[in-house]
């Protein structure tokens, strides 16, 4: 893991505030999203949905326009073999079906970005599970991280519940990362690794953790639309992501309703939001 511990960004109290202010546009507008999910809707329809969503609440879509070639879209909309960066348009839910969808919102120049999986209607009991571990795998790395830990801590901890969990596919070369005036900043936050490595994790830091998996291989290909990336085996994949800052108190997720507290708390970390 590389890095430069200088360039990584550290928030005042107010500047995380103004996070949280972005972490829940996007927070409320994947839940409106997971309402939405249903057989028969479209990408392209949950994409408007999310659009409107976060410029009613003030925000501006942080995908849409982004990269090269830029994002056409406000969400990615990944489904079944799809893994992440799924460009929304024509593709019709069907029952059974899951569908990961990503987020993202600037408000006054901060970040949120987050991700759920959502089934659609009910899924086969192997992809419930896939879709369960992912997203347990995100809050024992969310509960990883503490003041003067380091950032492979959380990648350790995603790593080490995945592993406990059964024999899946952790997605090679995608990673979380730090986030604040932009989307994407230093430090990566890999989904595996060994504790004790990378980065101090300080008081101010904030970070985007994601864990990817898949009921098969970690390898995967990216399609012609040069977003879209599938699992090379053509298994199913899930992905979570919230967003966090540490504070005095410890952690607070910027993108959950609560802050995170329930979840936090449940696993014995201090809960660090107002």
């Amino acid at each position: 893991m590389f890095f430069d511990q200088h360039r990584i960004e550290i928030k005042s109290p107010e500047q995380v505030r103004s996070m949280r202010t972005a972490g829940l546009v996007v927070g409320r507008t994947l839940e409106r999203l997971r309402d939405a999910v249903h057989p028969g809707i479209s990408t392209g329809e949950l994409d408007a949905l999310a659009e409107q969503s976060i410029r009613e609440q003030g925000g501006v879509p942080s995908f849409l326009g982004y990269g090269v070639p830029p994002f056409p879209a406000s969400i990615c909309a990944s489904v079944n073999e799809q893994v992440v960066h799924g460009v929304p348009g024509e593709q019709v839910l069907a029952e059974g079906d899951v569908i990961s969808i990503d987020c993202g919102a600037i408000v006054e120049g901060w970040h949120g970005d987050a991700a759920i999986t959502v089934a659609v209607g009910p899924v086969r009991p192997e992809v419930a599970e896939l879709v369960r571990v992912t997203e347990e795998s995100l809050w024992r790395g969310l509960a990883a991280a503490r003041v003067g830990g380091r950032v492979s801590d959380i990648s350790h901890a995603v790593e080490s519940y995945i592993r406990g969990a059964g024999a899946y596919g952790i997605v090679d070369g995608y990673t979380g990362h730090g986030i604040g005036t932009s989307m994407h900043m230093e430090p990566d936050v890999p989904n595996e690794g060994r504790p004790g490595r990378g980065p101090r994790l300080k008081r101010g830091i904030a970070l985007a953790v994601e864990p990817m998996i898949t009921l098969g291989t970690h390898d995967t290909d990216v399609l012609d639309d040069e977003w879209t990336v599938v699992t090379a085996d053509g298994t199913w994949a899930a992905h979570f992501e919230h967003t966090f800052a540490l504070t005095e108190a410890g952690v607070w997720v910027l993108t959950a309703e609560d802050g995170g507290r329930a979840r936090l708390e449940a696993l014995g970390v201090p809960f660090g939001g107002e």
